[in-house]
Parts: C-alpha cells; sequence; structure tokens
C-alpha cells in the first residue's frame, strides 16, 4: 500500500523558504524579499540548490518514494557532469544513496556567459529495505542541483520529527555550499553538522559570499542557536572590493547579524588555503585549457602590484578579519575567530591540492568537516554545549 503525504513546511529543514510551484515546492536558501534584490544569475542558482536542505519524518516505512523536478547544471564543451546525490539517513546513520532522474537542464557556456534551458520530465528516487520500526528518516537534497519536491510516497504513515538539537546558521562560498564533494551529506558543512549534533541551516552560495546587505537581513531573521561566517575567498575571485570597503563592509554584515542575535555565538572563519591568490589579487578566470577532458581550472589574473592599491589578497584578508574580531569581541565575548588554514593550509595541500586551484576535493571536504566539528563543537570551542551545573 502506498500513502502520499503532502510535502509541506513541517517535513523540511534547512530552507528559509518554500516557494508553492506548478510542480510542488521550491526550496529557498534565501526568502523571497532577498531574492528581489539578488539581479544576478549567479545567486539566483545557487540558493535555489538545496545544500544542507533535507525532507525529515518518522515512520515506520520501509520504503520511499520521492518525486522530484531536478535542474542540473552542464558547461559547452565539457562532459556531463555527474548526477546530485540524495542521501539517506536513518536514525542519524548513512543508509543508502540514489540519484534523480529526467529533469531540466542549465547549459552554460562559460566563454560567453550564455545560458539554454532546456526542459525535461518529473523523476523518482527509491529507497527500500529501510528497517521495520518507528524511526527518523532524513533525506539529504543534492547540494549541486536546483530541486522541486513534487510527491512522497511510503507504505506507512509519517509524521513530522521532533527534534531538541541546536540550529547551526552558516554562511559561505562554494566550498561551503559543497563543490566537488561526494555528497550532501559529506559537504565539510554537512559532515561538521552531523558530528557537532546540530541543524544545519546552509547559508554557503557558490560564487556569491560577498557580503551582500540581503544575506545579513536574512541571518538576522533565521533561527540561529549557533553562528558562522566563512568570508573571503568570493570576495578576491571577484575583485569584488578594495581594502578601504572591506573593513566597513564586514562591520556592516556583523551589525545586522547581531541586531537579531545579539548574543548568539558568531564564529568567523577566514579562507582556506588557496595558493594561488595568497599573495596575487583577483580575479580569478577560468583556464579551459583542459576542458574537453572534464578538467576545468582557474588562474589568478591580478597583479601584485594592485596591493598598493588597495587590491585584497587572502592574506590581507586573514588579516582584516583577525584585526575587526579582536576589535569587536572586547565588546562581544561570543564572537570568535578561526583561521580557514587550520581546516586546510600548506600541510595538506602537498597531498590534497586543489584539483582546480580553487575547490577541494571530496576527501579534502571530509577532512575539513572532522576538523570543523573538532574545534568548533569540541571541548573548549566556540559552539561547545556548556556543561550543566
Amino acid at each position: 500500500m502506498s500513502i502520499a503525504t503532502p510535502i509541506t513546511a513541517d517535513l523540511v529543514r534547512g530552507a528559509l523558504e518554500l516557494e508553492t510551484t506548478p510542480s510542488g515546492v521550491q526550496p529557498h536558501r534565501l526568502p523571497a524579499r532577498a531574492r528581489a534584490q539578488a539581479d544576478d544569475g549567479q545567486i539566483a542558482m545557487a540558493e535555489a540548490q538545496p545544500s544542507g536542505v533535507r525532507v525529515v519524518f518518522r515512520s515506520r516505512t520501509t520504503s520511499v518514494e520521492l518525486d522530484t523536478l531536478r535542474t542540473t547544471t552542464a558547461y559547452a564543451g565539457a562532459p556531463p557532469r555527474p548526477d546530485g546525490v540524495y542521501d539517506l539517513m536513518v536514525d542519524g546513520e548513512p543508509a543508502g544513496q540514489a540519484s534523480g532522474t529526467g529533469g531540466n537542464v542549465l547549459l552554460i557556456d562559460m566563454s560567453t556567459g550564455a545560458v539554454d534551458h532546456r526542459a525535461g520530465e518529473i523523476g523518482t528516487v527509491r529507497f527500500e529495505g529501510l528497517p521495520d520500526r518507528e524511526k527518523d528518516v532524513e533525506i539529504w537534497l543534492p547540494h549541486n542541483e536546483i530541486t522541486q519536491l513534487v510527491g512522497l510516497r511510503t507504505d506507512a504513515p509519517v509524521e513530522p520529527m521532533a527534534t531538541t538539537r541546536r540550529t547551526w546558521l552558516h554562511h559561505g562560498s562554494s566550498i561551503s555550499q559543497g563543490s566537488d564533494a561526494a555528497s550532501p551529506s559529506t559537504t565539510w558543512v554537512g559532515l561538521a553538522s552531523r558530528l557537532g549534533g546540530v541543524e544545519l541551516t546552509n547559508l554557503g552560495f557558490g560564487g556569491s559570499a560577498v557580503l551582500d546587505p540581503f544575506t545579513a537581513r536574512a541571518m538576522r531573521d533565521a533561527p540561529a542557536d549557533l553562528i558562522s561566517l566563512k568570508i573571503g575567498i568570493n570576495i578576491v575571485n571577484l575583485d569584488a572590493m578594495r581594502k578601504r570597503v572591506f573593513g566597513p563592509a564586514v562591520h556592516g554584515f556583523l551589525d545586522t547579524i547581531r541586531e537579531g542575535h545579539p548574543t548568539t555565538p558568531l564564529l568567523v572563519v577566514s579562507p582556506v588555503l588557496c595558493p594561488i591568490h595568497e599573495d596575487t589579487p583577483g580575479p580569478s578566470l577560468p583556464d579551459f585549457e583542459h576542458i574537453g577532458d572534464g578538467r576545468l581550472r582557474f588562474r589568478a589574473s591580478g597583479d601584485p602590484t594592485g596591493i598598493a592599491l588597495g587590491q585584497l589578497t587572502l592574506s590581507i584578508i586573514r588579516e582584516e578579519l583577525a584585526r575587526i574580531v579582536a576589535e569587536r569581541s572586547a565588546g562581544d565575548p561570543h564572537l570568535h575567530y578561526l583561521d580557514g588554514r587550520e581546516l586546510y593550509g600548506e600541510a595538506d595541500a602537498v597531498g590534497l591540492p586543489l584539483p582546480d586551484q580553487l575547490h577541494p576535493d571530496a576527501a579534502t571536504h571530509l577532512r575539513m568537516g572532522e576538523r570543523f566539528a573538532a574545534l568548533a563543537f569540541g571541548a573548549g570551542g566556540p559552539f561547545a554545549v556548556e556543561p550543566s551545573d
């Protein structure tokens, strides 16, 4: 017997908003007001890719069918990208993986910026052989495919899953969204949230962590027991700011978040090691030499002489962030700083170099997630559970 259950907000975690569409519901990681102020195709695509978003429920069901309408991304002249992955968790433990079928395709020509939208059909993701007992079920949606949720079917009734876990609200770049991770629950942020025993809301947006005021307001208004900001790489990638503008922009972003979360533990994380931009400004530009065999790399196109004119490098950004946090923490004891090179640094780059010069691979995501969990959620960390009296 198949039981159809409407997909409503109480069955979805990690999204700030569900939009009703002709096909079903679309999880968004930015609310409508923020999306209206983001006149940029890159962030529109990134926020609609449901990194960290989960369909969650409690049930005795032994099978699950999830109908979705996915939108995948392809690049002109390059081989097809791997399908996105759905991770199944049962009572918090990995219990299966699957990929979607059908769906729409966004074909992007990186040399011109042209985008061709090709419509496709609804597909179904199936999980079978679940244990025949009451259990918590979580389906992590692909971190790299726009996913509309169309239908949910089980062989036993479902109910919302209760939780007393703290909510961790994180913002960062494509590395935080999960670029090149193996699956949504093994992005560094996803893994860290599971190791830390918290509910994740991941506002990691590929190419779009540039201190946008609308993102700060979304974070101000979102529920959060713990907050982290990973700042820097996209600002250098885009050559988006000069040093004169960067410091006040960081202060403004923090001020806005503090309007809604005045005493919430807030961790500022500087960039992980990225050798091409440690001492060379952006912008980053794609190198198409090997795109035909599926290898896209990036290069730093800036000139170090631009530093004298205020251009930013990762080394400068780390110095500025450390200074800003040190100054503010004198009056804000819940504000903390973490050097991103403690997650991925020079020693790591020897054995695990960045394959495209910008993004960590799947093994590096695991290392970063384990390290962040130990540094942030472990004893003495800013997100550690305080011992009860």
